[in-house]
């Protein structure tokens, strides 16, 4: 049974299952965390939710690098796979009634495909929601649904009226800056990907322009003489999943070519880390710290105002000279 509400059930009943990481933040913060039964090997936020069952795992080898993660994952892409097991057991014995996924991109969570196969195991009947944001309407609208699924449909709109105006908040910040830098957000390294869906849109929302990058349409590669070309103000590294420790980690290993010494954000050192992980690759509700930290890297202010107590960016020692 597919559906994408749980009308007849209210809090109490509720048993949530959730298979990205996105919509655990989102199942958290309308208050449902005791409702949340499984989650993903990546959900990690809040904390709480590391202590629950984990229903996906990763089936990718631990301790490659950027190019050989892209490597794998293209191929898997090809062949119709991905790197992510469901325990249909656990699930079982968890007896969920509704399950959370979404449908954007299979490289980053379960497929639909994997979530259709539940069903064909001798489970009991669960109702499914689908996520898809593909821009910060999109994130916005999924914050509601999930509120609809589960009864909370008054704190979900609550919450999207909270970051609609902190939104517009940092965005009259920059509204009378009379020149918009040229920014380059990079989902990846080795090879160079720019980011889309929603993060050509935040950095619109910062007052910045993104090149190489539109808004609403996926992420892709990009070539090395692109980038040269454009010769962007700003770079800003955000490798999907990645924290600022572990891109700067994996950009000691990867070696530019030699005319990125010479691009000009590269020489006034405006070449910049973020925390992907937890602001920049789930579209959920702390998307609104990617959009305070770019504010802060694009106009030196002080913005964010997240106190989970992780690294929000650093400067890109390694890729400077």
């Amino acid at each position: 049974m597919f559906s994408c509400s749980n009308k007849g059930l209210n809090v109490e009943e509720l048993r949530i299952v959730s298979t990205v990481p996105s919509a655990t933040e989102t199942v958290c913060a309308l208050g449902l965390i005791d409702s949340l039964v499984g989650v993903t090997y990546g959900c990690d936020f809040p904390p709480e939710v590391r202590s629950k069952p984990t229903v996906v795992e990763s089936t990718m080898p631990k301790g490659l690098t950027m190019r050989e993660i892209h490597e794998l994952v293209s191929k898997a892409k090809q062949q119709g796979r991905n790197y992510f097991r469901v325990r249909f057991d656990l699930l079982a014995e968890l007896k969920p009634n509704l399950l959370i996924y979404q449908g954007v991109c299979d490289v980053c969570s379960v497929q639909q495909k994997q979530v259709h196969n539940t069903f064909n195991v001798n489970m009991p009947i669960f109702s499914t929601l689908s996520l898809h944001a593909e821009n910060v309407a999109g994130i916005l609208d999924d914050i509601r649904r999930v509120g609809r699924a589960t009864a909370k449909a008054v704190e979900a709109a609550s919450l999207v009226r909270k970051l609609s105006m902190r939104m517009n908040e940092l965005n009259t910040m920059v509204a009378m800056k009379n020149r918009r830098p040229r920014v380059l957000l990079m989902e990846w390294l080795d090879p160079p990907i720019v980011g889309g869906h929603w993060a050509p849109e935040l950095v619109n929302l910062a007052g910045g322009y993104p090149i190489l990058a539109e808004s609403g349409k996926p992420s892709h590669t990009v070539s090395w003489n692109e980038i040269i070309r454009e010769d962007p103000d700003i770079i800003v590294a955000v490798p999907c999943g990645y924290t600022v420790p572990e891109t700067l980690r994996e950009m000691r290993r990867i070696s530019p070519p030699e005319d990125w010494w010479r691009l000009k954000a590269v020489r006034e050192e405006q070449v910049w880390v973020a925390d992907a992980r937890s602001y920049f690759s789930r579209p959920g509700p702390r998307f609104i710290h990617g959009l305070e930290i770019l504010m802060e890297l694009l106009w030196d202010m002080q913005a964010y105002s997240d106190s989970a107590g992780v690294e929000p960016h650093a400067l890109a020692e390694p890729w400077l000279r």
